[in-house]
């Protein structure tokens, strides 16, 4: 699988997990995430996945580097596309 393959199954398992916010992107923390026994057999680095989703903007959370147990509380928001975004992107 590759990153951009990665990102897009990171969105599903936050949509998933999450919960949607009032403008529409989701929230969960890195702890659900991270213990979550379907992301762990997906994500191989879970966290560099992240690390990606945040360079290319789908995701925010505060820090660079998430750990175990020390940012298990941590939010990490899958920003809302809106359809513009998304008709832009499939061109």
């Amino acid at each position: 699988m590759n990153v951009d393959e990665e990102v897009e199954r990171l969105k599903e398992e936050i949509q998933r997990l999450g919960q949607i916010q009032s403008d529409g992107s989701y929230k969960v923390t890195f702890g659900v995430l991270f213990n979550d026994d379907r992301c762990a057999n997906i994500f191989e680095a879970l966290v560099g996945t992240l690390r990606a989703a945040k360079k290319r903007k789908v995701v925010a959370y505060d820090g660079e580097l998430l750990l175990q147990g020390v940012h298990d509380n941590v939010e990490i928001i899958l920003k809302a596309t809106t359809p513009a975004a998304a008709a832009q992107s499939s061109n």
